[in-house]
Formats: C-alpha cells, sequence, structure tokens
C-alpha cells in the first residue's frame, strides 16, 4: 500500500490553485469538473502518482468556507532550507504563523504556513528534501 493523495474541501478553487502552486511551487496536475453533481476538482503535488503523492483540492459549489474541526493537524513538506522557504513563501503573499527555529525539545528545523482556507503547513527542513 502507498498513500495516493489528500483531500482538502477549499473555498475558492482558484485562490487554493494559486497558493500551492505559486506559493508552495507544487504543479497544477489535472482538473475535473463536475457540474451535475456540484463539484471541481484540482490535483497538485511535486509529482504525479505513483511516484509522490498528491493533494486534491475539493471545491463544492456554492460552499464558501469549513469549519476545520479539531481532528485536522497538518500536511507536512520536506525543504532543503526552511528559512529560505518562508522567506520565498512571504514574498510569494503566503502566510508563515509559525517562524523557522528548532522544534521544542529537538533538533529539527520547522516552520508552519496557513493556506487561503486556514489548513495547516509544516515545513520541515530535510537536506534532501527534492
Amino acid at each position: 500500500m502507498r498513500l495516493l493523495h489528500t483531500m482538502l474541501r477549499v473555498g475558492d478553487l482558484q485562490r487554493s490553485i494559486d497558493f500551492y502552486t505559486r506559493v508552495l511551487g507544487m504543479k497544477l496536475l489535472r482538473t475535473t469538473e463536475r457540474p451535475e453533481q456540484k463539484y471541481s476538482l484540482a490535483f497538485v503535488g511535486y509529482g504525479t502518482n505513483p511516484d509522490h503523492a498528491e493533494i486534491e483540492l475539493t471545491y463544492n459549489h456554492g460552499v464558501s468556507n469549513y469549519e476545520l474541526g479539531t481532528a485536522y493537524g497538518h500536511i507536512a513538506l520536506g525543504v532543503e532550507d526552511v528559512y529560505a522557504a518562508c522567506d520565498k513563501i512571504r514574498a510569494a503573499g503566503g502566510a508563515v504563523t509559525r517562524e523557522p527555529g528548532p522544534v521544542k525539545g529537538g533538533n529539527t528545523v520547522i516552520a508552519f504556513v496557513t493556506d487561503p482556507d486556514g489548513y495547516k503547513i509544516e515545513l520541515i527542513q530535510r537536506e534532501s528534501a527534492t
């Protein structure tokens, strides 16, 4: 078994596509329109299945926001330099919500950013993240 994708419900599909592609550097992999079923999908990622997991952005027509709930935590992305990634994200208009630095009680360097719908994304420094 392997992880294929994670689905996030979004309030504005184009706004979310812009964030994940322009701010986080993912690629728009494919889209699906289902007007009769009243939803639209966009898949984004750094590569395609089966080599890479993807994020499925789901827009349910007419729904502009969701309660995120208390069970959801975050998506984690490996990056080579968390400090540089945060600078790039800020320059592209993204929101850094936890500044880069070591995780409490450890040495791993992390930061958090938030997407336009409020989903948290953890950046974890890895030497060979790409």
